[in-house]
């Protein structure tokens, strides 16, 4: 297995957008997940090897450091785009990595036009944002949702270092 730095698995979205048609000359399967990854912890890990299983190849749409102030508050993200960005490349079960920047992720999903994206099981079709689902359902792009581990979030570790 060739082992690739983590920093060449971080992309721009034009970067992103060749490789893209790289994978599908080559009939590639690319599974897209999105998110915060503020700080990683098991239920990350598992729902993105869980995700990974779904296609040939992953690419995570990772939230800007703004665009998770935007959607989680002025305290957060507890660690910056960058190093969560590496975090994210640093895994075997992911192969590319892009930073976006405005609180949803709509322009990534319609340029990249995956075939299969992942999101947590406490979203339904309903509830994804409306921009998204567009993006999603005119590429044909197949939906799944994975369920969380019960009691692993970022949050619920914020909420036990500050008490302690």
């Amino acid at each position: 297995m060739d082992l690739v730095a983590p920093e060449k698995k971080i992309f721009t979205l034009e970067e992103a957008c060749l490789w893209r048609k790289s994978l599908r000359k080559q009939d590639i399967r690319l599974v897209i997940t999105n998110g915060c990854f503020d700080l990683m912890h098991r239920g990350h890990a598992d729902y993105l090897y869980r995700a990974r299983c779904e296609g040939d190849a992953m690419l995570i749409l990772c939230n800007s450091d703004a665009s998770v102030r935007a959607l989680k508050g002025p305290t957060r993200p507890i660690v910056g785009e960058y190093d969560r960005a590496f975090l994210l490349a640093s895994l075997a079960v992911v192969d590319g990595v892009v930073i976006f920047d405005s609180p949803r992720c709509d322009r990534e999903l319609a340029a990249l036009a995956p075939d299969v994206y992942v999101k947590a099981g406490d979203y339904t079709v309903e509830t994804l944002d409306a921009g998204e689902r567009n993006a999603l359902l005119q590429n044909n792009t197949r939906i799944v949702f994975m369920p969380f581990i019960a009691g692993l979030s970022t949050t619920n570790i914020i909420q036990k270092i500050k008490a302690e």
